[in-house]
């Protein structure tokens, strides 16, 4: 395929719809490793005997929805970005879970909940404000978290002049925030896997999905680039990049 029709393939990969957290467009152009535990056993879990939890950054609702046999009676999720919400308000409520609108990286982050309201507080890839997800649990609570090591991708966003915006976001450093706001870790492991991409055009989709990546993409502005990893795609069979996770479990004493 010559130039000019990589670039005008990648821009209708650029111009396709995103909703939710799915990315079931490219579902069998890309890949990502898996980490030695899995997230929804882990969650389910900690929701067996609660009465109550709250799952932060819920995006369209995807995960916690397949959660729904271990909800306890008052399920809460947060989600900030507004066509996220009315995704997960239409998923999430037929299994008696309601959605708040609410965004931890606003000015003030105060979770819109009294003190001690949860058992559980979960989330899965999204910030959080250690002393308020600490207020919000009721003691004897847990909270459970999976994140994107902050370093991650690092191979990638050199291709496109940036480099990783949060480096600061490890294990090390989120287990100690959550310690000095008085919680325990009962669980901190990372791993190191990678994320793979079989054609440009599904990797032009993944970064307008996710548009902190590489601030201001566009097929347009960045199209020497793609033609680079067009080329390393030739030449290698397919677009690797380095991907860490971690997960911690904290437990709120009594």
């Amino acid at each position: 395929m010559d130039e000019a029709l990589l670039i005008a393939a990648w821009s209708s990969e650029e111009s396709q719809p995103f909703g939710g957290w799915d990315f079931g467009y490219i579902r069998r152009r890309y890949s990502e490793e898996k980490p030695p535990w899995s997230y929804e056993d882990l969650a389910r879990e900690v929701l067996r005997g609660a009465h109550s939890a709250l799952d932060l950054g819920t995006g369209g609702g995807e995960v916690l929805a397949r959660l729904a046999d271990a909800f306890p009676g008052c399920m809460v999720a947060t989600e900030a970005y507004p066509p996220n919400w009315r995704v997960a308000r239409d998923r999430l409520r037929p299994a008696g879970a309601s959605v708040v609108a609410y965004a931890a990286d606003e000015t003030s982050s105060a979770l819109p909940f009294r003190d001690s309201s949860f058992d559980v507080v979960l989330d899965r890839h999204e910030a959080y404000d250690a002393r308020e997800v600490a207020r919000a649990l009721a003691p004897d609570g847990v909270f459970l978290t999976q994140q994107v090591d902050g370093r991650s991708h690092a191979d990638l966003l050199g291709w496109f002049g940036t480099e990783p915006h949060w480096p600061n976001v490890t294990v090390e450093r989120l287990a100690a925030d959550l310690v000095r706001e008085g919680l325990a870790i009962e669980l901190a492991r990372s791993w190191w896997g990678s994320i793979s991409f079989f054609d440009v055009g599904a990797l032009v989709y993944y970064l307008k999905a996710i548009p902190w990546e590489v601030p201001h993409f566009s097929v347009d502005r960045f199209t020497s680039e793609l033609l680079g990893l067009q080329r390393r795609l030739d030449e290698t069979g397919v677009l690797r990049f380095d991907e860490g996770l971690f997960v911690i479990r904290a437990h709120k004493p009594r």
